[in-house]
């Protein structure tokens, strides 16, 4: 059994359903995720975020990004994309195929170095994870 705490969900690439919010599905609360669906033709709203940045993994087709100006973006199967918090967008899909995105969005500065390694599970010594070599692989 997972500690307490330990969400999990499945990711349906198949929906019918345009957004999909995963944020009170995982119990997440410093990040957003939602998972976005455009069937060819289809686009987004316009938008923008006042405090939150928001990253955007292709997972199947591919993605356009229209910012105000007229510009436009486009990222294909497992590209990622990162949009600051006050630039307008909207997400469209200009192509044949359907588009699925996992778009993650969070605001405050992120804490590089919160992370700790152990040895192994009987060691209480935490390291930064580059001082703690890795493991030997799995036995088939």
């Amino acid at each position: 059994m997972p500690p307490e705490g330990v969400t999990t969900t499945r990711l349906d690439l198949a929906t019918d359903e345009r957004q999909v919010p995963l944020t009170e599905a995982l119990g997440l609360r410093s990040l957003g995720a939602r998972l976005l669906k455009l069937e060819p033709r289809q686009r987004n709203r316009v938008h923008r975020h006042r405090e939150q940045e928001e990253v955007y993994v292709v997972l199947d087709g591919e993605l356009t990004v229209i910012f105000e100006n007229g510009d436009e973006l486009t990222a294909g199967r497992l590209e990622v994309v990162r949009i600051p918090p006050p630039v307008r967008r909207q997400l469209a899909n200009r192509g044949g195929e359907r588009v699925v995105v996992l778009a993650l969005g969070a605001a405050g500065e992120h804490v590089t170095g919160d992370d700790e390694a152990f040895e192994d599970w009987s060691s209480n010594e935490a390291k930064r994870p580059p001082d703690v070599p890795l493991p030997d692989d799995l036995s088939a």
